[in-house]
């Protein structure tokens, strides 16, 4: 057979079989939601001005798509359009979680800034969050079939020493095999990545994360997604906002007169 044009040679494509996936949309609580805002409200109010601050997205280890609460860690700074917040916060945070709450994403607030999107530094912390919050979101997503150039089958104190030298990889059975396909499990996991400002826009994406169990070959993705809020039968009261208060006032950090090299990351 001869081709005229050699890109009409493909390799097939390798099976792959979905066994589940991996959330579309946020799924968040009415009350989660607000809280979020709330905490932009209190940081005006107690600190005197809008100042960027970063939390995390808190769920049930066995509900892990559903965002039930907003978690927010000390943070190191506060600036008007920058926040910084360091490993040691994040997993002091992490360790103080009951062992039921999982984070499952991130939040953090632009404040009063006329910037509706997420910036670039805010895309390289995506994919940290995901890597830091990975081994709890962590499932099986699909069989991917592994291609193997060269693949000998060999039949168990049926083959010699120099049987083993032939081909890339060997796979020795109890019994003759004419033909074998291997399936590696791909493990998936997701991070929510939401931003919000002081009048109330938001905007929001969903990183993926996939991983094969045997190649290795990892692959990250990343999607703009709906918020869909959910009546969980818990609302903000008045209680609860004194107690978020207290740890706005405790945990977001002002700098008014940030250091040299600060300014110069913006």
């Amino acid at each position: 057979m001869r081709f005229k044009d050699l890109s009409g040679l493909k390799r097939p494509e390798p099976q792959k079989i979905m066994l589940a996936t991996l959330p579309q949309d946020i799924t968040m609580s009415h009350y989660a939601r607000a809280k979020a805002f709330k905490i932009n409200e209190l940081v005006r109010t107690i600190h005197a001005d809008s100042f960027e601050w970063y939390g995390f997205t808190l769920a049930a280890e066995d509900n892990p798509e559903l965002i039930l609460d907003i978690g927010l860690p000390k943070n190191d700074q506060n600036l008007l359009d920058y926040t910084t917040i360091g490993p040691q916060r994040i997993a002091e945070f992490q360790e103080s979680l009951p062992d039921d709450t999982l984070i499952n994403g991130w939040i953090h607030s632009h404040g009063a800034l006329n910037y509706r999107h997420f910036s670039h530094t805010d895309e390289k912390n995506h994919l940290a969050v995901l890597d830091f919050i990975d081994a709890r979101l962590r499932r099986p997503v699909a069989k991917k079939e592994v291609v193997i150039q060269d693949l000998v089958l060999l039949e168990k104190d049926r083959f010699a020493k120099e049987d083993l030298a032939r081909g890339s990889v060997s796979i020795i059975a109890d019994g003759p095999i004419t033909a074998a396909r291997i399936m590696e499990t791909v493990y998936g996991s997701f991070c929510y990545s939401i931003v919000i400002g002081d009048e109330g826009w938001h905007e929001q994406e969903i990183i993926f994360k996939e991983r094969g169990i045997l190649s290795g070959h990892t692959m990250t993705d990343s999607i703009k997604a709906d918020i869909i809020l959910v009546d969980t039968g818990r609302s903000l009261t008045q209680f609860d906002i004194q107690v978020l208060a207290d740890e706005v006032e405790e945990k977001i950090q002002p700098n008014t007169d940030p250091p040299p090299e600060i300014i110069e990351r913006m």
